[in-house]
This record gives C-alpha cells, sequence and structure tokens, in this order.
C-alpha cells in the first residue's frame, strides 16, 4: 500500500446493529483514533455496486448542474430575460450547493452519510418539477437554488463514502471513475437537453434526471452502507449557517456586478460576503468541535488542491457557459446540434481519468494538475484565436476536447489530495471542499464569465448604436433591449424585420466582443493556478512524506509532520 494512503475503516460483510452494510465490531475495534482501519482492507462488499450507487447518485447532480445551459437562449426569449438573469439561472444551481455543501456534509458525517444520500435524491425531484413549469425567471431560480441544496445534501456524501470505504489504489481509481464519469455526464447533459428542446418546450430540460434519480435513489437504499466510521462530535450549527451565508453573498456579489442599476445591491453583498467571512474564520478558530478543521485545512496538499480544482472545474463550467451561447447564438446551431457538440469534452475526460489515476500513483499528484492545466489552456486559447463567426465544427471540437482532457486530467489529483490528507472522520470537509471545487469554482468562474460576456456585448452593442447613420430614430426602449442580451436583440429584429439583417449581424459581434473577454479571463485564471501548483505543491516524494505525517499526526503517533 502507498505510504501515503493510510488504511481506511471498511464495513464487513453481513450486518450490524440491524442496519444493512453496517460495520461490524471487530473491524470497529480495530479503528485508530484517526479513524483508520487496519491495512489489507481495500474495498467493501459488492464494491461494484456500491461505487456504481454513489456514481449514479452524483450523476444525477452532475446532470442537473449542467441541463440549463442549453435552454438558456429559450429562456431569454420566453421571460424576456436579461443577461444578468440568464447569469443567475446558470449558477443557480451551484449557487445552492457551493453555499450549503460544507454544512450538510457536516451533518452527514455526524448523522448518517446514507440518509443524507436519500433525502438529497427525494428533495431533487420537486426541484426539478418546480424548474420545469416555473412562471417567471425568479421562480426558475428559486427551484434551481432548491436543486442545488438537494444535490448538497447528496454529492458530497459520495466522495466522503469513497473515502470511508476505500484504501490505497483501489481509491485513486474509484476517486478517479467519479472524477471521470461525472465530469463527462455534466458535459453530456447538453446533448441530453438539446435532444428534449427538439419536440418540448424549455422546462422539459429539468425533468431529463426524474428517472435517473429514481434508480440512484434505489441503488444508494439497498447496496450503499448505512454507517461508515461517521463521527461522533456535535455538528457545528452556527458554523454552518456562517457558511451559507458566506458564500451565497459572495457568489451573488460576483453575479450582480455587471447588472446596471444593482450597484448598491452588490456593495451590500460584498461587505456581507468580508463580514460572514471573517465571522466564519473565527467560529472556526475557536468552536471545540468545528464545523471545517482549519489546522487541516492550512496543509499544504489540501490548500493548495482544493484552490487547484476551483479553478479546474471552473473552466469547465465557464466554457459550457459562454460555449452554449456561443454556439446557437453565433453559430446557429439548433440546441440538439449546440449538446452533441460538447460530447468530445465528455470522451475525452472519461479517457483521461484513468491515465490520470496512473499518472498520480507513478508521478504525483502535482504532475498529473500541471498536465491538466497545460490542457485547459490550449482548449482557451483556442477558444479565443479559432472560435469566430463562420467557424467550421472542428475547431469547436478541439476547443471542447483539450478542455475536457485537461479535467479529467487534474479532476483526480485534486479530489485525491483532498481526501488523502485528512482523517476520514473528516471525510465529509474532504468531500465537501472537493464540492465546492466544482460548484463554488463553476459558480464564480461563471459569474466572472458571464459578467464579462454581459459587459463586453453590451459595450459593443453600444458602440454599434452610436455609428449607426439612423441611430436618431432607436427608442430608449428599444436601445436598452439591444443592449441587454442576444435574446434581447433577437425579438427586436422580429419586431423589426426590415432591420433583422443589420441588428442580427450587430448582436453577433457585440457577442463575440463580449466572448473575448471572458475567454481571456479564463485564460490568465489558467495561468495563475498553473503557477500556484508549480511553486507551492510538492513533487511526488515530497507529497508522501507530508501525507504518511498527516497520517501520524491523526493517529496521536506524533503531533505535527516536519512541515505543512
Amino acid at each position: 500500500m502507498p505510504v501515503n494512503e493510510g488504511p481506511e475503516p471498511l464495513p464487513t460483510r453481513g450486518r450490524a446493529g440491524g442496519v444493512p452494510g453496517g460495520l461490524g465490531p471487530r473491524v470497529e475495534e480495530r479503528v485508530t483514533a484517526a479513524g483508520r482501519a487496519p491495512e489489507g482492507f481495500a474495498a467493501p462488499d459488492r464494491a461494484r455496486l456500491v461505487l456504481l450507487s454513489l456514481i449514479l447518485v452524483s450523476a444525477v447532480a452532475n446532470l442537473n448542474l449542467s441541463v440549463a445551459n442549453v435552454a438558456l437562449p429559450d429562456i431569454g426569449r420566453a421571460f424576456d430575460a436579461s443577461q444578468a438573469g440568464l447569469d443567475l439561472v446558470a449558477i443557480g444551481y451551484s449557487l445552492g450547493l457551493a453555499a450549503s455543501v460544507i454544512y450538510l456534509g457536516a451533518i452527514g458525517d455526524r448523522h448518517g452519510r446514507k440518509m443524507m444520500l436519500v433525502l438529497g435524491m427525494a428533495l431533487s425531484v420537486p426541484a426539478c418539477l418546480l424548474a420545469a413549469f416555473a412562471p417567471s425567471v425568479g421562480v426558475l431560480v428559486l427551484a434551481r437554488v432548491l436543486g442545488g441544496v438537494s444535490a448538497g445534501m447528496a454529492f458530497p456524501t459520495t466522495l466522503a463514502l469513497i473515502t470511508a470505504l476505500w484504501s490505497g489504489s483501489p481509491r485513486t481509481r474509484c476517486i478517479a471513475l467519479w472524477s471521470g464519469v461525472g465530469g463527462g455526464i455534466s458535459a453530456v447533459g447538453p446533448l441530453a437537453a438539446g435532444a428534449v428542446l427538439q419536440h418540448w418546450w424549455w422546462g422539459s430540460v429539468f425533468l431529463i434526471t426524474l428517472p435517473l434519480a429514481a434508480v440512484a435513489l434505489a441503488m444508494a437504499w439497498f447496496f450503499v452502507p448505512s454507517h461508515a466510521n461517521e463521527a461522533e462530535g456535535p455538528v457545528d450549527n452556527l458554523g454552518g449557517v456562517l457558511s451559507i451565508a458566506f458564500v451565497a453573498s459572495l457568489v451573488l456579489a460576483i453575479s450582480f456586478a455587471p447588472a446596471p442599476g444593482r450597484t448598491d445591491e452588490t456593495l451590500a453583498l460584498a461587505v456581507a460576503a468580508v463580514l460572514t467571512g471573517a465571522a466564519f474564520f473565527v467560529r472556526q478558530r475557536k468552536a471545540s468541535a468545528p464545523l471545517y478543521d482549519l489546522h487541516v485545512a492550512g496543509r499544504r496538499v489540501f490548500w493548495v488542491a482544493a484552490c487547484a480544482g476551483m479553478i479546474v472545474f471552473g473552466t469547465l463550467m465557464g466554457s459550457l457557459f459562454v460555449g452554449q451561447q456561443f454556439l446557437q447564438n453565433v453559430l446557429g446551431y439548433s440546441t440538439l446540434e449546440a449538446g452533441a457538440a460538447i460530447l468530445p469534452a465528455a470522451v475525452l475526460m472519461v479517457l483521461a481519468a484513468p491515465l490520470s489515476a496512473r499518472a498520480v500513483n507513478v508521478h504525483g499528484s502535482r504532475f498529473a494538475l500541471l498536465a491538466g492545466y497545460g490542457f485547459c489552456l490550449l482548449g482557451f486559447v483556442t477558444m479565443l484565436v479559432l472560435w469566430k463567426e463562420g467557424a467550421h465544427y472542428w475547431r469547436v471540437a478541439l476547443g471542447y476536447a483539450l478542455v475536457g482532457a485537461g479535467v479529467g486530467l487534474a479532476g483526480t489529483p485534486a479530489s485525491h489530495s483532498l481526501t488523502g490528507s485528512v482523517p476520514v472522520r473528516r471525510a465529509g470537509m474532504a468531500s465537501g471542499t472537493a464540492d465546492l471545487q466544482r460548484d463554488l469554482g463553476g459558480a464564480v468562474m461563471q459569474s466572472i464569465l458571464g459578467a464579462l460576456l454581459a459587459a463586453g456585448y453590451s459595450r459593443q452593442f453600444a458602440k454599434a448604436i452610436g455609428g449607426a447613420p439612423d441611430q436618431q430614430r432607436i427608442s430608449d426602449g428599444v436601445r436598452n433591449q439591444l443592449e441587454k442580451s442576444f435574446s434581447g436583440a433577437s425579438q427586436v429584429a422580429e419586431r423589426y424585420p426590415r432591420y433583422a439583417e443589420e441588428i442580427t449581424h450587430a448582436a453577433r459581434g457585440s457577442f463575440l466582443s463580449g466572448s473575448d473577454w471572458a475567454y481571456a479571463a479564463g485564460i490568465l485564471s489558467i495561468l495563475l493556478g498553473a503557477s500556484l501548483v508549480f511553486f507551492l505543491f510538492p513533487g511526488r516524494d515530497r507529497e508522501k512524506e507530508l501525507l504518511a505525517g498527516y497520517a501520524a499526526e491523526d493517529s496521536g503517533k506524533r503531533t505535527r509532520p516536519r512541515s505543512r
């Protein structure tokens, strides 16, 4: 067994306390103070069915996360929504998940991870139905946030259980499958959404996951162990409330920043984010049983991996968010064609995941992270340079393939480093952070890229109007609608067919101007993340040494590793 993977507790074959799949007493007796079981336990009973159940649960969350992007143009037309409103629809699910995941992960650690899986899958059903039949953009955003909270119950628990039930190289392979398949499903979601939009209304995309949720719920109920080395201390409820307020206000402040007339709200949310973030930090320093162990979070392998993964997964969600609108608005793809265009990303993510697992075991997490960053960088450069009006599909496929390969390579080490550097009793903290990588990273990146897209679009269209020979004939109401979003310009073009060609051409040019701003910001983010990993993440041998030191510290064999 590799030195960086301390042996972890696994359920015995059978029952404990009348609960299917519980830990047997002889195994529990041999669990150490760090929450680790004797070496040699590498997989739970019915391991494949357990892993499949966990992947299906995460698949529901990943699908719900991505299906809205394809429907954004239709949603914009249905509700005459602004670009800022569409941004909130896009990030609503990530917002609910990111804001709740740390708190709900801790509740699962204490009161039962299987319970959280089941409750999350059950709550996802009414959330999907409310989104599908929402009468307004406001209700749709609320439904997306509720869906994100349901995923916050279930999604972090999947990785926490992988951490608790597997150890050594088998755990790395399971994380690779969980990460690669999850990311691939996120990319396939737009294809499924595009297919249903060919025949039904925009709300049908939110019904796609209902059959999958039913299957995942049944499999989680029958195959996932009920108890796997859960924590015994109290849950820091005050810290949980502060974490929700901090993440929610942070994401919303970023989302509202570019919206006209929302300066006061943006400033209020930014102040709230600073105050609640500071209060959360102080609370975790003073609490006897902190929700988020800052000592563990301060470990170099942990915090660098957390930041690196946030940028990687944010890159994926940002590329899907901007790319789907580019394909439909600029290239004129149908919803089905736009969804199918993402397939290279899904395929490369799944193919790269097992390669990443081998790279982690042989070369270390730093090597795999940097390789993933390199592919993501090439992908965004391709989008910036080659994604123009009239671009052939091979340019689109190349950009998505490169990003998919990058996320597939970097996703495994980002999650593996988090789970490997904490005691298994803190699995909820590690898995919650891994989910924050995806969801806070996705929400922040989508907010930033969406804000730049909206600002660039509005600025360029204002220039186009300023250069029009008959600009005096354009009313303030029409001007505002033209500058609001591409869908707003499309509606104006329909009302004034005589000027439709000029309006559409200006809207496409304005969208490309905004998307260039977004891609440039993505490139800068990737370079910053790669620099962080290159200079601060340890190499293979040092990583193993640090992880062994963390394991010794958590088991009480020594007070602290030599260096963080």
